[in-house]
């Protein structure tokens, strides 16, 4: 899953799953300040947890940091979580896990740039002032990198290297009343949250189904094969095969 079984001493392979009739009773139990019933909860959706970190290890940060905090955005969204709401767990968790995770993000990673790419970078806009204050113009990279006798790329590395990040959040400008940020322009609208949302709801709710029905979906929709042939393949009928494919798909559509 992250590559590793153990996180934060944790095995992950024997993780609790909780039912959502179970969820439903003891989140009613911990809102009524029950400890245990919030403990259970806890370890009940760790793998949840674990479900959202995945879309923050292509980072380079450590998976039991991440866990962590993801845990704390777990609790918080237990401790917080409106039972009146009329709606599954998971559903108000995963953006309070996501949130969490990114406010740690944000204010714990640090752009290191190294001191031999700082000194060329201000040696590049010393020698930029000296040419503007000569010509009256700005200088490209070619004539800065010739004056310093460095390589182009070097210069424009270095130069790239000493500008502040910009928030995604930062206002570019307001149109109606309403500020239009930097990750409006950029969003990646074919995976926003929602759709990672609908992709975790759809992983849990056919990890909730058996061993049988879950290899009879793999052989009819990922495989492609027929009911006759799934039949043949594990010595049952083509209507139970039916029953139970039937049966499965209407497991996964209640259970989302």
């Amino acid at each position: 899953m992250i590559g590793k079984v153990e996180i934060c001493g944790v095995n992950t392979s024997r993780l609790k799953v909780l039912k959502n009739d179970e969820t439903d009773a003891l989140l009613l139990r911990a809102k009524g300040g029950d400890m245990a019933a919030r403990e259970e909860l806890i370890n009940g959706n760790l793998r949840l947890v674990l479900s959202v970190i995945q879309k923050f290890m292509n980072r380079g940060e450590n998976a039991d940091d991440l866990f962590q905090v993801g845990c704390i955005g777990l609790m918080k969204a237990i401790d917080n979580f409106d039972t009146g709401l009329g709606v599954r767990f998971s559903t108000y968790g995963v953006p309070m896990i996501i949130g969490e995770i990114r406010r740690y993000l944000r204010d714990n990673t640090a752009i290191r740039v190294s001191r031999g790419m700082r000194d060329t970078a201000y040696k590049a806009l010393q020698m930029r002032e000296k040419i503007q204050s000569e010509t009256q113009r700005e200088p490209t990279v070619e004539e800065l990198a010739a004056a310093l006798e460095l390589p182009r790329e070097e210069i424009v590395m270095a130069l790239d290297a000493i500008v502040e990040p910009v928030s995604l959040y930062e206002p570019l400008y307001s149109d109606g009343g309403e500020s239009i940020t930097v990750v409006d322009q950029v969003r990646d609208t074919n995976n926003t949250d929602e759709h990672w949302l609908e992709q975790i709801a759809l992983g849990d709710a056919i990890g909730r189904l058996s061993e049988r029905e879950r290899h009879i979906l793999a052989l009819r929709f990922y495989y492609g094969k027929t009911q006759m042939e799934v039949a043949g393949e594990i010595g049952i009928s083509q209507a139970q095969v039916s029953r139970l494919e039937k049966n499965a798909i209407g497991q996964i559509k209640k259970n989302i």
